[in-house]
This record gives structure tokens, sequence and C-alpha cells, in this order.
């Protein structure tokens, strides 16, 4: 690591590996990628991190927690990866990409570059869709290859029949026998019905963002530089605008000069840099005794997440649960009651999950999750001081709105109906909630903020058009770009892991190439 570098970008998870990659395609630009955990190289895997069929949630984790519900008595954990590749590298690798109402919703609240159709190309540019190429070269018409990228660096995939477990199988007969629409790609336009995820691990494999994009050709690049076991304190500025980072390496603090500084740190740790660098409400940066650079009110202002939900049942037939699948195979994507968002209300069929039953030993069982995808409670994220090493204190406040407890009553009553019909009927009992419980709508509605949890989708922390513009910059600052999670406008109605892909292809694209969003829009 030099002391000066064209570019520092800070967090070497899903946004920041596609960005360094796309910028160092230019010979313009000299990069240092900094990550606050290891860096497993281009191929080898941890077990862990190599597993796509369930998440990491402790070896490559920051350890964060939060309090669910502002009923919850106490906090659980909320997962987010600590390594090269970020959360990608320890996800569920569900590869949706949201509904085009999403993303028009963005340029409807000011921001035109993120309409449908301006991300739509980025969409197509990062995904590798296996099926897809399969499909048109059997011309069985299964994958429209126009909705589909078939060339780009992450390769996608859905379970194909004989892979599915005797659970998924029967969601999905279920699904199909109370009328939803048998569908093959949950990423076509307007396609609402249940069918199989497309997910980005092949053959039980994860392939992360890191593993995408810092190949071993990238990695060799001499513009290219990676630094892992790095955290950063701050962005340090003078007279408007950024004059590098301060960070530690090994324990070690030094600062790092740059002419750029471009934030890919995640939804829970970005706010918190930008706090310690004096950009933020001008009340917390007095709280925390830090030197003000700039008012931004918006900045940690608010938390968005998915609330989620399930229900949890033991197997009454041999086979049902299956602990060596992935735990999610099959989805039904529909429109709740009274959204204008269609495929706002997923449920998901769980392969697996494990009870405990003393002596460090548990019992599997299945059961089925859904997530209210355009929730309207927003929760909160505070830090207790300016030291760097402070986790936030995170309180999601899921399903404090009325609007959505209903939506998430909805879909519980849907998946109990579910689980009530052919091929599912009599082969499970209820563990959680209970039977009488599950019959009972108030009931089930006073249990809710017992029976919910995060769908580990943070973001929109530093949210465009509020604390930003459309390319990352905060008024004022020159130099210093905001490009992950924490830009969300507005959560899309789908898990957020190729969105925030997305916002890595544009970022770096824009980058590289010395444009901007506004150049785009103009032909420029």
């Amino acid at each position: 690591m030099r002391a000066a570098y064209d570019t520092v970008i800070v967090g070497a998870g899903s946004a920041g590996c596609v960005i360094a990659a796309r910028m160092t395609e230019s010979s313009a630009h000299d990069v240092l990628l900094v990550e606050a955990g290891p860096d497993h190289g281009p191929s080898a895997r941890p077990p862990d991190l190599a597993d796509g069929t369930r998440n990491s949630y402790r070896a490559h984790d920051w350890g964060h927690a939060h309090r669910a519900s502002e009923a919850a008595t106490f906090r659980v954990p909320m997962p987010r990866g600590r390594v090269v590749g970020g959360s990608s590298a320890v996800n569920t690798c569900i590869a949706l990409r949201g509904v085009p109402a999403d993303y028009d919703e963005w340029a409807a609240r000011g921001l035109p570059s993120w309409s449908w159709a301006r991300v739509r190309p980025a969409f197509l540019r990062l995904e590798r869709d296996l099926d897809a190429i399969e499909s048109l070269a059997r011309g069985d018409g299964r994958f429209d290859a126009r909705e589909h990228g078939l060339e780009g660096p992450l390769p996608i995939r859905r379970a194909a029949e004989h892979e599915l477990t005797p659970w998924q199988r029967g969601f999905r007969d279920a699904c199909v026998a109370r009328g939803f629409a048998e569908i093959a790609d949950h990423n076509a336009e307007g396609a609402l019905g249940v069918g199989p995820h497309p997910r980005n691990a092949i053959d039980g494999v994860r392939v992360d963002a890191a593993r995408a994009w810092l190949t071993a050709e990238v990695r060799a690049r001499a513009n290219l530089t990676i630094a892992p076991h790095t955290h950063v304190h701050r962005v340090c500025v003078a007279r408007g605008r950024v004059t590098g980072v301060e960070l530690e390496h090994h324990g070690v603090v030094k600062t790092i000069a740059a002419r750029r500084v471009i934030l890919t740190a995640g939804a829970l740790a970005t706010p918190g840099i930008l706090l310690r660098s004096g950009l933020g409400p001008a009340s917390e940066l007095s709280r925390l005794g830090v030197r003000r650079v700039a008012d931004v009110p918006a900045i940690g202002a608010r938390l968005l997440d998915h609330p989620g939900t399930a229900i949890f049942a033991w197997p009454t037939r041999e086979g049902l649960a299956d602990t060596s699948a992935a735990l999610v195979q099959i989805a039904l994507r529909l429109r709740s009651a009274k959204s204008r968002f269609e495929g706002d209300l997923q449920l998901q069929a769980g392969s697996y999950w494990f009870f405990p039953i003393g002596a460090g030993l548990s019992i599997p069982g299945v059961g089925v999750m859904m997530h209210v995808g355009k929730p309207v409670g927003t929760g909160t994220i505070r830090y207790a001081d300016a030291h760097p090493h402070t986790r936030p204190t995170i309180d999601s406040r899921l399903f404090s709105e009325p609007a959505d407890r209903a939506v998430a009553l909805e879909g519980l009553t849907l998946a109990r109906e579910l689980m009530d019909t052919p091929p599912l009927r009599g082969t499970w009992r209820a563990v959680w909630p209970r039977p009488h419980t599950l019959g009972d709508r108030a009931a089930l509605e006073a249990l809710l903020p017992s029976l919910c949890d995060s769908g580990y989708h943070p973001s929109g922390t530093v949210p465009m058009g509020e604390a930003c513009d459309e390319f990352g910059r905060i008024a004022g600052l020159e130099g210093l770009h905001v490009a992950d999670a924490s830009l969300l406008p507005t959560i899309p109605t789908a898990n957020i892991h190729l969105a925030v892909l997305m916002i890595g292809e544009r970022f770096g694209a824009w980058l590289r190439d010395g444009r901007t969003p506004s150049d785009e829009l103009t032909g420029a």
C-alpha cells in the first residue's frame, strides 16, 4: 500500500468489487480497494463462503445485532459480510432484480437517471443467465434472451426439477393447485406466480462479487491494489474537497492521500464513516463531538429493510426437511391486496430450520417464509460515539406500521392455506405460531412483533435525492461518492443483492469513462 492513490474505494463488498474491476479497465485510473476483512483470493474459498446452500453467519461477520421490533426485548444478529466480497460472500445467493416500477419510483422522486429504462442495461450487463443461454440453444422459448444478459461476470441459474426437495416441490404444486401461475423466470418483466428462484450459486457453490469481478486477470492489473484487514476511520476533507482517508492496518493508523474517495462500505458502515468525517445532521455531529464539515440531515436519518416472518413446522413425513439442499429454491411472488407494485409480497419455501432440543442437539424442520416488499415503516441507526470501531445501535422497527402488518397477515394467511393444500396437507405439524394462533387473525397480529426478523437487506441510510445527488455526491464537497445500498431512496420489492451490483456497474462505467448520470441523459 503506497502513500497516495488517485482513487480509494472503501469497502470490497458487492458494489466495491464491481467498481474496482470496471474502473481499472482504464489505465487512466489508479485504484486502492480497502476492506476490513480478509481476502481469500480469486478462486479458493473457505467452506462457509463456498457453500451456496446456506448463509455464513459467524466466521466472516461484522457482529452487528438489531432490535427487530419495538416490542422486542432483546437484540438478534444482523449478519453482514466482513470479507472481500462483502455480504455477497455470505448471503443466500438470490438474484432477483425487482420490478420496473421499483426504479420508475426512483425517477418519479426526481432521479431520472435511475428509471427502469436507465438501469435495465446494467442488469443485463452484469449477468450470465445460464438457463436463458440453454433455452436459447434449445429454442424452446422458456426464456426470452432479450430480457437476460448472456455474457456478464455473474452466473445465474435456477434449481432443476430433479434438484428440488420434496418440501420445495410440494410448495410449488400447492401454489399451482390454488390457481397461481407456474413461471420459469422470476426476472421476466411482468412475471408473477410460483417458480424457482434465480440464484448465483452454481452446483452448490456461491459465486460472490469478488469471485465474479475480481478474477485473477483483474487482480493482475498494475492499477489495482487490494488492501484487506484495513479499517477506514474517516474521509479526510480540506477546503471543500476530499484529500484522502485515515485508515488502520494491523493496528497502525495512517493517512492515504487520494483525489477521489468512493464509499461502498454498506448501509450500516457508510453513514458511520460519513459522521466521523464531519458529514451528517448538525445535531448528531455535535453530540458525537465531531467537527462539522457539512450539515446533511438525511445521513443516517432512517433505515430501510424488508420485514420478514414465517410459519415453522415439524415434518410428519420422512425426507421433507433436507439440510443438504439450498435453504430456498422455490418462491411465490404476487401483488398484495392494496399495493401498486407487482411482486411486493414474496413467499418462499424453507428447506430446513433447526429447533434446539438440548445438549447442543437440534432437529430439522420445514417452513414457509415471507417478506413485505414495499414496507411503509422505517428503522433507525445510531452511533453511541465517534470511535471507529463502535458498532451502531440498530432498531429496525419492523411491523411498526399497520399497513405493513396487514400485508404480513395476508402473507401468513396465504402461507397457512398453501400448507393445508395437497400435496402439503397432512405432512406437517405447526411449531410456531401454534395452531390456535394461526386460526385467529387478532392473535396473529398481536404475535407479529415477536415473530419477525430482518430480510438482511439494510439500505437507504444515505438516500439519493435527500443526502446526495444521483451520482452519490454530497453538496458542496468535491471528490466523494457514495455508491452502495445506502443510496436506495426506496427499497425494491425484491432482495437487494442484484440492485447493489447494478449500482456498482453503473458507477464503475461512469467513473471509468469520466462521465456522469447527466451525461448519460443528455447523450454527451
